[in-house]
């Protein structure tokens, strides 16, 4: 049976591993991205810049737009805003208790052309939803009461559910929120400035500052490389432990075997010796001859003979000093309620 508790540790340190490695990298490449203290520097460093494509720089400013959005139900001005409804509902398990739970019924997302502003000038950003480290504001979060008739509720009563309600969450970026943006800087033919994720480097739209970004990363990195090391270890221990228990195991088959072949040869030399005396006693009985041809011993210690019969399998293999120290029988691996002894005629 394969290890499947090591190989597991292993692979997820393995995963930690690499998601410690990514944010290591991030933040290494972060330290290295051109700052940009004042936003109207932007478009004379792009016209200057060497052009190696991505040009990665990190900004930040207040959030604004030409045209908000005004957010229905808490009334906040924002150029994104994120809508779900989730059914709320009691569900009737195997165990015969009521769990609540819940299923998203709607989900819509409207994002506004927005830009950064720091009061020196604006640089338009693209596609920050697929940004990281983005995090949106409850605007505003209601529960209704679910109003259904007697008849619907009877129906999903006799399914296993009780309707609770419904829950709408409205998430919104508000204008003159301070972010910090990381990405590719661009500049089109008419000279608006963009923002925007790179082909390849790092894009990321966050309420930290730069500075606090990088430690962010770099403590994460650490977490994710000891944790890695400690699942490392745990897993190394089981594997060890399993292929300790695996050869501990096959050695004691192999001891089993040459005592029970030991145990054959010594039962077959008696039968020799008393093949010798069969003249003088006369023909034995059946019975007699198959007690000399099976060896009756327990198969545990090989010394004394088996006596205990096990409950519910019915097996008789071991002696009542034996049985008293098993919980399983050695033939079939069946549970061990009872050992009843046997007494011979």
């Amino acid at each position: 049976m394969l290890p499947w508790g090591g190989l597991s540790c292993c692979l997820g340190a393995a995963a930690l591993y690499l998601l410690g490695r990514n944010s290591g990298r991030d933040a290494e490449v972060l330290k290295s991205v051109t700052r940009v203290n004042q936003l109207k520097d932007l478009a004379g460093l792009l016209d200057t810049a060497i052009k190696v494509l991505p040009f990665v720089i990190t900004a930040s400013g207040r959030v604004g737009a030409d045209t908000p959005i005004n957010c229905k139900d808490s009334g906040i001005q924002g150029v994104i805003v994120e809508v779900t409804a989730e059914q709320h509902f009691l569900k009737h398990n195997e165990a015969g208790s009521w769990i609540q739970d819940s299923a998203l019924m709607l989900s819509g997302c409207e994002e506004a052309s927005w830009y950064l502003d720091d009061g020196t000038g604006r640089v338009y950003v693209i596609g920050a939803r697929g940004a990281t480290g983005l995090v949106l504001t409850v605007g505003s979060e209601k529960f209704e009461e679910s109003g259904q008739s007697i008849v619907r509720g009877t129906l999903d009563y006799l399914q296993g559910l009780k309707m609770l309600g419904i829950k709408r969450t409205e998430r919104v970026l508000p204008v003159g929120t301070p972010l910090t943006v990381v990405g590719e800087a661009v500049k089109d033919d008419i000279g608006t400035v963009r923002i925007q994720r790179p082909h390849k480097g790092p894009f990321y739209v966050t309420h930290k500052t730069i500075d606090q970004l990088i430690a962010h990363l770099g403590k994460w990195a650490r977490l994710y490389k000891y944790a890695s090391m400690g699942l490392t270890l745990f897993g190394a221990y089981l594997l060890a432990k399993h292929a300790f228990q695996y050869v501990m195991e096959r050695r004691r088959h192999w001891e089993l075997r040459k005592r029970v072949l030991a145990a054959a040869a010594k039962r077959q030399h008696q039968d020799n010796e008393g093949s010798d005396g069969k003249a003088e006693n006369g023909s034995e009985s059946d019975n007699s001859k198959k007690d000399r041809l099976m060896p009756n011993l327990c198969v545990i210690c090989l010394e004394r003979e088996y006596n205990s019969v096990f409950v519910p399998c019915g097996h008789m293999c071991c002696c009542t000093l034996c049985s008293s120290h098993l919980t399983n029988c050695p033939l079939c691996r069946g549970w061990i309620e009872q050992a009843v002894r046997t007494f011979r005629h």
